[in-house]
């Protein structure tokens, strides 16, 4: 099946996909959190506050002020513990940065690999130094001027240059355990599947073996890690999670059953609507009228 329908999605994320770069606050009362596609979006945040953050198969817990680069092809998730948390953020695609001759070796540099340090603790003075940079940038990007985009590039890489300069925090890492690291992952991984914004693009992880294979791991220590840390097994997670974004779609678009089925991984309809079916007790069209 072809189409070309797309879904309606955050006029934030439309413009930042249209734009390719997005640079913002991150408010006290998180009154302007924004919602975006992570699975395209490299980020870099500078935030002061306390948090948990699992990287791939690496917990970091940190207070104060760190500097963290985010790969969309590697899963992580955040975790605020403290009630006050600042900074800023800023989101690129690598499309955006690699307009610039110099982007690809900085793309493949320890802060954004695998078994890199995504996190890095930042002094007083790297703080207010890499503040005025990111003010810089939420002040260029509201201009008219015809190459901002280019400075704007200067500006991430002078972020991204003056973060390989530092010495990277040695044990920063947390110990946590094997399964716990894992579901984090795996959960993270799974939400990083949605929204599907068009059916030319259907879904591309369904089964646990996907989430393993994807995760370097054995589909049995997948399956035992996820149901000792949320008693749910890993097909359950994946179910419910395809269920609700079929729902959203149903009642949120008017796309036909059929796209429904065919964007999130269905080969035939009737494979969707007995699916369906089987884990709500209702019909896909119950859902819509």
């Amino acid at each position: 099946m072809q189409t070309k329908t797309q879904r309606s999605v955050s006029s934030f994320n439309q413009e930042l996909k249209l734009k390719g770069f997005n640079v913002f606050k991150i408010e006290e009362d998180n009154s302007a959190t924004k919602i975006y596609s992570r699975k395209d979006f490299y980020k870099i945040c500078l935030t002061t506050g306390k948090s948990i953050i699992n990287y791939s198969d690496r917990s970091f817990e940190q207070e104060g002020t760190i500097l963290f680069f985010g790969n969309p092809h590697i899963p992580y998730s955040w975790e605020t513990i403290s009630t006050s948390y600042v900074g800023y953020t800023c989101l690129f695609s690598e499309d955006f940065l690699n307009l610039s001759e110099r982007s690809d070796s900085i793309l493949k540099s320890p802060l954004f690999s695998l078994g890199g340090t995504p996190v890095l603790k930042i002094s007083e003075n790297q703080r207010l130094f890499l503040n005025a940079i990111f003010e810089k940038m939420i002040e260029e990007q509201q201009t008219d001027y015809s190459l901002k985009d280019d400075l704007i590039r200067n500006y991430i890489h002078l972020i991204l240059h003056e973060a390989l300069k530092m010495q990277p925090s040695e044990n920063y890492a947390q110990h946590q355990s094997a399964a716990s690291r894992l579901t984090n992952v795996f959960l993270e991984l799974l939400e990083r599947q949605f929204p599907i914004e068009t059916a030319d693009s259907p879904l591309q992880l369904r089964t646990p073996q996907d989430y393993a294979d994807n995760l370097s791991v054995h589909v049995n220590y997948l399956n035992k890690s996820i149901k000792e840390v949320t008693g749910k097994s890993t097909s359950t997670h994946i179910s419910e999670r395809i269920v609700t974004e079929a729902k959203a779609l149903l009642q949120h678009t008017n796309w036909n059953v059929s796209e429904v089925a065919y964007a999130l991984g269905f080969d035939y309809p009737t494979y969707f609507n007995n699916y369906f079916k089987r884990l709500t007790g209702t019909t896909p069209k119950a859902i819509r009228s």
